[in-house]
């Protein structure tokens, strides 16, 4: 994978600027954290990387999560491999899924803590649970990108802990926006700061401290 980049990247809303314009590259191998106050673009920084990069394998783990409510925790975990089979093997897996699928999803669900829950309808979860199953799906899909969007918001230390190691390890380039700067720094190798719109820090996670951080909010 060659570098990501973008380059005097706008967005807006009507006639508001909300992000931009900024410059940003994105090295293979790298992880990156995204933190500001809410806001200050972070969730439409990741928007625009995903429309931009998209053609390029980039797996988006997004803050609404995306679920589908009425489908077993199992097979929201599959929709991450959707592209990657034909129609009627997809019909096939929503009546019956194949042994080899739900092997390769179980331990998935097992390092999440919810390998209990495989069969059971993702609306019937907590939010927790959900967050859970939508880091499953990212796992599972196995792009060569993850953009994720708040991924271990809803989730107690241990439990964010487990998460933020699962995608990490799964995925060496990523860009991550994080609500917990200690996790942030510890996670990631890169930390960029947001505010209004516009890259206020960019330094190497090793530089930094949550303190160094607090001014953005």
């Amino acid at each position: 994978m060659s570098q990501l980049a973008l380059r005097d990247a706008t967005a807006s809303y009507g006639d508001r600027a909300v992000l931009g314009p900024l410059d940003l590259t994105l090295v293979p191998g790298e992880r990156v954290a995204l933190v500001g106050k809410s806001g200050a673009g972070k969730s439409t920084l990741l928007g625009l990387m995903h429309d931009r990069w998209r053609q390029q394998g980039v797996a988006l783990l997004p803050q609404e999560l995306g679920l589908v409510p009425t489908l077993t925790v199992f097979h929201n975990v599959f929709i991450g491999r959707l592209h990657t089979h034909p129609g009627w093997y997809n019909l096939i897996t929503l009546a019956r899924p194949f042994r080899r699928d739900v092997e390769a999803v179980t331990p998935l669900l097992a390092r999440l803590g919810i390998a209990d829950k495989c069969w059971s309808p993702a609306g019937e979860l907590s939010g927790g649970q959900r967050q859970r199953v939508a880091a499953g799906r990212a796992l599972f899909q196995a792009g060569a990108v993850l953009l994720a969007d708040e991924p271990v918001s809803a989730l107690d230390g241990p439990q964010a802990e487990t998460v933020m190691a699962a995608l990490t390890e799964a995925y060496p380039t990523a860009v991550l926006a994080m609500h917990d700067l200690d996790l942030a720094l510890r996670f990631c190798d890169r930390v960029i700061g947001i505010s209004d719109g516009t890259i206020a820090i960019d330094q190497p996670s090793l530089r930094l401290s949550a303190g160094d951080l607090l001014a953005l909010y």
